[in-house]
């Protein structure tokens, strides 16, 4: 079992979803349950399923939420890239929330591949 709190991918996690929650609050009114809603709890699936992972007993169901935490990545990705595409986004926010959520997706891929 590993101290989640102290893993750097759960720490850029928790960073990242306060980005997420600080860039999407202007969101137009009528995407709070659309987009809003949907980005924020991608942003949130990655440093739980982490934290979650790394409580279990072993290293394969550890990898299993750390594969969680990837596809919440890459849905959140995606998000990010929609709402820029909608101009919800201001060019600096989307470049710093992708370059954020890439160097986590490339931190749970070592991560995982360091596993047994």
């Amino acid at each position: 079992m590993k101290k989640f709190k102290n893993l750097k991918v759960w720490q850029k996690g928790m960073d990242l979803v306060k980005n997420v929650y600080k860039s999407s609050k202007n969101f137009p009114k009528e995407e709070l349950f659309g987009l809003t809603s949907q980005i924020r709890r991608s942003a949130i699936s990655i440093p739980s399923n982490v934290a979650e992972g790394s409580g279990r007993g072993t290293d394969k169901d550890f990898k299993r939420f750390l594969d969680i935490a990837v596809g919440s990545s890459y849905e959140l990705e995606t998000q990010i890239i929609i709402a820029n595409e909608l101009k919800f986004l201001s060019e600096n926010d989307f470049n710093d929330l992708s370059l954020k959520v890439n160097e986590i997706q490339k931190m749970i891929a070592g991560l995982h591949k360091s596993l047994k």
